[in-house]
């Protein structure tokens, strides 16, 4: 764990180099998912079915390619009730609070006659990767799937891999939940590909989205431009901001929820108090020993944590802003009044009764946000990642009259002559 003061002579350096950190995973993937990307582009579901049998270990001809729809909503029947229950009350909420996302046609006309306005409209199909390994989330199906159907989605495909064919069946029980329509026994770079370009049984997709591994994500980044992607997502990361009156065990707790998840993922503190810093790195320790998931977390909190001690809080502001994190934690008395002064974050939560881990399952917003610094430009996924914006326009006599002659001049000074006739022809016919 990173301790730095920004009072000490080297702080400068020392952020930057926290900043710059690069925890993406090093082995290099690119060239053995293009090679199984372009076997499954070439070769259809019968690559599909070759690395299934080589990575996951069954035949899918014996297990059977597809879960069907029967299976998903046994699976739901069987939950116990306390856990369908908070099943239930996440996709209530997560379908309210994506229903508000849903953009608004227009339809106008400006003064000089012109009609102009945009329609939205949803994608036809979009396909969702679900891990089925050790990280197999239901709140993320969740979180990927009921934005699709919100936003108009007809078709939803779910690809989870089901390692010596083995069924995550919370997993089938959240997708009977939001609605998922096909689910494909098929993971990996080679799910990807089958989403992307179709193989066999399986019909192609517009839109791909959901978590991954290294080689999940590498695919995903290799097929964008032949489908739309979500993001190309990095190791986890929170950001905690907190001042003296918290109690160190929570703060602790709040930087392990995400410490838990990789060995790569990134935890960081940042406060104006130098006792309470000492306090949570001492908590941090205690917390550790009782997880059940120390191992990760520990690696993750000793290679990637950091604890920064700032002259006020106002002075973290610029410094969260650099890193961009995924999460921002805001454990404070007047969240408002810092939340004002932050650019770039992908989810900020207000408060010190309002820890990450509520928004990763029941709040509502997307937990699928942007990792790696990308706040910066990306945003959270959304409603309008599964719809796409067609503009219009709609021109009478008047209106052409008066637009006409300034398309023909900056046609002609482009050197497009078919485009200045086109629209010069219509004014000499409109005469």
């Amino acid at each position: 764990m990173i301790r730095l003061d920004t009072r000490d002579a080297g702080f400068a350096d020392a952020f930057a180099a926290l900043v710059d950190a690069r925890r993406e995973t090093a082995t290099d993937v690119a060239r053995d998912v293009a090679t199984i990307l372009r076997a499954v582009r070439d070769e259809g579901e019968a690559a599909v079915a070759a690395f299934t049998q080589k990575l996951d270990r069954h035949d899918l001809a014996e297990t059977g390619w597809q879960i069907e729809p029967a299976a998903c909503a046994a699976a739901y029947d069987a939950l116990e009730p306390e856990l369908r229950a908070a099943l239930d009350l996440a996709a209530r909420r997560i379908r309210t609070y994506h229903e508000k996302q849903r953009p608004a046609d227009s339809d106008w006309r400006d003064a000089a006659g012109v009609r102009l306005g945009a329609r939205w409209t949803p994608v036809d199909a979009a396909g969702l990767y679900v891990p089925g390994g050790r990280a197999a989330y239901p709140s993320s199906l969740l979180m990927n799937a009921i934005p699709a159907k919100v936003a108009g989605v007809e078709r939803l495909v779910m690809v989870t891999p089901t390692p010596d064919g083995r069924i995550n069946h919370l997993v089938l029980a959240a997708a009977h939940l939001a609605g998922v329509d096909e689910v494909w026994r098929i993971g990996g770079a080679q799910a990807i590909g089958a989403l992307a370009y179709g193989a066999g049984r399986i019909a192609p997709v517009d839109v791909v989205t959901g978590p991954g591994n290294a080689w999940v994500a590498e695919a995903k980044r290799q097929v964008y431009g032949v489908v739309g992607i979500d993001m190309v997502a990095g190791p986890s990361e929170i950001v905690v901001v907190a001042d003296g009156r918290n109690d160190p065990q929570i703060t602790a707790a709040d930087l392990l929820s995400q410490a838990e998840h990789d060995t790569v993922t990134q935890s960081i503190l940042f406060t104006d108090d130098a006792g309470f810093a000492d306090a949570v790195a001492a908590a941090v320790e205690t917390e550790l020993g009782a997880l059940a998931t120390h191992a990760v977390a520990r690696a993750a909190w000793d290679a990637n944590g950091a604890i920064v001690v700032v002259d006020s809080l106002a002075a973290a502001c610029p410094l969260v802003d650099r890193l961009a994190p995924e999460h921002l934690q805001l454990s404070v008395e007047d969240p408002d009044a810092l939340f004002a002064r932050i650019r770039h974050a992908g989810s900020v939560f207000l408060g010190r009764h309002t820890p990450e881990a509520i928004g990763d399952y029941v709040a509502g917003p997307n937990h699928v946000l942007p990792t790696g610094r990308r706040a910066r430009f990306a945003s959270g996924l959304s409603v309008l990642d599964f719809m796409k914006r067609t503009s219009f326009l709609g021109l009478d006599e008047r209106a052409l009259a008066e637009l006409g002659p300034a398309t023909v001049a900056l046609a002609e000074a482009e050197g497009l002559p078919a485009h200045a006739r086109s629209v010069a022809l219509r004014l000499r016919f409109n005469r």
